[in-house]
């Protein structure tokens, strides 16, 4: 293979093809000159990308590869790393963006000319956009191994858009390595955003791969600091390329080495690292921004908090990504109350665990205002507990809206006119003389009395009646006393022979993207009977599998027997990860027969494989007997009716646990009366 030919793994083979990696598997043990592979693990092996399209082509399984894929692989194929290959791909594109017309004139020239030409090209582009030629444009190694990559990443930008180009490949690159970054999601850097309030001069200063900063609203002056340097370039070409705000980026240690001393920004946005031990404690005793306490070793985040604070004017807001023991830590509570009496410190909100890396603990958020001199210091610090609002099955499935509604609606009457904001279990503004005890506890459960249930004696009665309602629509939908008979013996099919024949379409979930985002269908939402929850993932538009009406949907994993069927109230949502899709085609199956069928216990368990502690099902061995389509409609009925029944009685499970729940509550708390 010549040296520094693009490789591509079995995952990346599947995208090239459109097939899932089991497919990829199949070809290899069937296929004898498929390509031997050239490098990676045993495990993990990489084929030589040119013999894989070769090989494709020859079996008829690929036309062209797609351009977006084409440039991922020359960018990770690189010979000086990735990393590299981002930042002069986001230099080239800056200058696409920027400059249109020079960069067309670049691409009518030979490679050799081409790079000759960029580099004094990419040093006006970026010292006009940054204001001086960064260090990490100015030490990048020489641009002609990547003049193909270039080249490529141009077409993709008249194809996508500069920006979403960058975002595509950036997205690539983090997702293909997740061990070596920390990022923040989407989610939280637009609540931390809308927490800050608008802002015209805005600092990261752990920047990582900005996405605190990609979130924020016109601005006019983004800062950055990352001790990384190749992830302080990625940010600054990420910003750029978003927006037409100036973009300062600074490839240092904040704490040590602080690159805008002097600066005074409207607003701080920050998701520092976390229990750090090596932060600068024993240098920087003495340092000028410990205003509110010298932090103690174990307190790296205070150290974050006041270097937020002292680069902030008078009135700026802060709003820091907190892990849950910075309010309640011992060695911390002197700088908590010194914060708390001078009133810089607004407001904590607990968000849902899995909001944020690391995943497994419920995070907070710490909302500061840097004090005015002469002005009173606030006498209430705003508690906010979000975690009742986390979704069952995961991050994924976190409702960021309604934890975003529920945190502004308290957050936004309490800044603008400290109105009243007590909602039990949810919100409180806790009187900052309570607080000052020998702890300084601020963790937002300790001071928020729990709701009732049932919420009070008067929804209870609601509940109810509402339950009664429930429970007299399951008796009417009660399936009646079965005939008894013999087992039939019907000739039976399967999935994949009814696929094969025509009779019906099958599709796999988990893939697709959207500038927009959209609902997604996920595993959870199956398996409850609950509508879609989950949402498409931002990036370049990738069409998912979307449901329409009729289509059945089967959970793969967990070895259940689960099959639903789409109504109009599902139909258009994104098909979810772990999930198969089988559209019948009207003239040949009926919807709800096969969707009865492919529940039974035994088709499912004949049909199922069993992997480690995971069981997983191959849809296309599950089996149907073969029966005309008016008896086929026959049995749909009868199993239409038992998924009614199966609805009513979820609904009034729900239903008693809350009564039940409400009633212990009410008694105990005296809201609701023994008669």
């Amino acid at each position: 293979m010549p040296e520094n030919e693009a490789e591509v793994t079995a995952a990346g083979i599947a995208r090239l093809a459109g097939v899932g990696r089991a497919a990829v598997s199949n070809w290899r043990r069937r296929h004898a000159d498929f390509p031997k592979p050239v490098g990676g693990t045993e495990a993990s092996p990489s084929f030589a990308l040119a013999d894989v399209e070769r090989w494709l082509r020859d079996q008829g399984k690929l036309v062209e590869v797609p351009l977006r894929e084409r440039v991922w692989q020359q960018l990770a194929a690189h010979p000086a790393g990735a990393v590299t290959a981002l930042v002069h791909t986001g230099c080239a594109l800056l200058l696409v963006r920027e400059r249109p017309t020079a960069w067309r004139e670049l691409t009518a020239v030979s490679d050799q000319r081409m790079a000759e030409l960029l580099q004094p090209a990419l040093e006006q582009v970026l010292t006009a956009r940054f204001g001086a030629l960064a260090d990490w444009a100015a030490r990048s190694p020489e641009l002609i191994a990547s003049v193909p990559l270039l080249r490529g990443a141009g077409e993709l930008a008249a194809e996508l858009g500069a920006r979403q180009a960058f975002e595509f490949l950036l997205g690539r690159h983090l997702d293909a390595n997740p061990r070596q970054y920390t990022l923040t999601p989407p989610g939280p850097a637009e609540l931390m955003a809308a927490l800050a309030g608008p802002a015209r001069t805005v600092l990261d200063p752990a920047s990582g791969t900005g996405t605190l900063l990609r979130a924020v609203q016109n601005p006019t002056t983004l800062y950055a600091q990352e001790s990384d340097p190749d992830l302080a370039a990625l940010t600054a070409l990420r910003l750029a390329l978003h927006g037409d705000a100036d973009v300062r980026a600074a490839a240092a240690d904040t704490l040590r080495a602080d690159a805008f001393p002097r600066l005074a920004a409207d607003a701080v946005l920050c998701h520092p690292p976390f229990n750090e031990r090596n932060w600068g404690h024993d240098e920087l005793a003495y340092d000028t921004r410990w205003e509110y306490g010298f932090p103690a070793r174990t307190e790296s985040e205070l150290a974050w908090v006041q270097h937020a604070l002292a680069r902030l004017r008078e009135g700026g807001t802060a709003v820091l990504l907190m892990p849950p023991a910075a309010a309640s830590r011992r060695s911390g509570r002197r700088i908590r109350a010194d914060l708390l009496r001078r009133g810089a410190l607004r407001a904590v909100i607990a968000l849902p665990a899995g909001a944020a890396p690391p995943y497994g603990i419920p995070l907070h958020l710490w909302v500061l205002r840097k004090p005015v001199p002469g002005l009173q210091p606030s006498p209430e610090l705003l508690v906010v507990d979000t975690s009742d609002l986390a979704a069952d099955g995961g991050r994924d499935k976190l409702p960021w809206h309604a934890v975003q509604t529920a945190v502004l609606d308290a957050w936004l009457p309490f800044d603008r006119h400290r109105a009243d904001v007590d909602q039990p279990g949810l919100s409180r503004a806790v009187p900052v003389i309570e607080l000052l005890d020998d702890d300084v506890d601020l963790a937002p459960a300790r001071h928020l009395p729990l709701p009732t249930a049932g919420g009070g004696a008067a929804d209870l009665a609601g509940v109810r009646e509402r339950l009664g309602e429930t429970l007299r629509l399951t008796t009417e939908l009660t399936p009646p006393p079965a005939t008894v008979a013999q087992p039939a013996r019907w000739p039976l099919t399967t999935v994949g022979e009814l696929a094969r024949a025509g009779a019906l379409q099958l599709h796999a979930g988990g893939s697709g993207s959207s500038p927009a985002g959209g609902p997604v269908l996920t595993e959870h939402d199956v398996l409850a009977g609950t509508g879609p929850s989950g949402v498409l993932p931002e990036g370049p538009e990738e069409e998912p599998v979307r449901t329409e009406p009729g289509d059945v949907v089967v959970p793969v994993l967990g070895g259940g027997a689960i099959a639903r069927v789409v109504d109009e109230t599902t139909a258009g949502a994104a098909l979810g990860r772990n999930l198969q899709l089988l559209r019948a085609e009207p003239a040949a199956l009926d919807p709800w027969f096969l969707a009865g069928f492919l529940r039974a216990t035994a088709n499912n368990r004949q049909a199922s494989s069993y992997a480690s502690t995971a069981t997983r099902l191959d849809v296309r061995r599950l089996q149907l007997p073969r029966l005309p389509l008016a008896e086929q409609q026959r049995y749909g009925e009868h199993f239409r009716a038992i998924a009614a029944f199966e609805d009513a009685l979820r609904l009034a499970g729900r239903l008693g646990e809350r009564l039940v729940q409400g009633l212990h509550d009410g008694l105990a708390d005296g809201t609701v009366r023994p008669e």
